[in-house]
């Protein structure tokens, strides 16, 4: 019954270092995401001369921070392996 224990134990501490390297690589991934969206608005913005409101900077940060939510949750809800 003590070997049961000890099993256990050592399940769970090698199941939580890769918890957090998971999540923190989901926040990574969200992070690059947001910037690269908020990036690629200002360069177009920049680019495009005859706007003097930066509308593709506000659209593509928009639509940045939506994909990088719908592509968190959809790694959250993956079955584990």
């Amino acid at each position: 019954m003590p070997e049961q224990k000890n099993q256990n134990s050592e399940q769970k501490n090698k199941k939580a270092p890769s918890d957090f390297a998971k999540y923190s690589a989901i926040g990574f991934q969200m992070i690059a995401i947001i910037i690269i969206g908020v990036v690629g608005g200002m360069k177009l913005d920049k680019w495009i001369t005859g706007i003097e409101f930066p509308v593709f900077t506000m659209a593509l940060s928009i639509s940045s921070v939506v994909f990088a939510t719908y592509y968190a949750i959809k790694d959250f809800l993956k079955p584990p392996k």
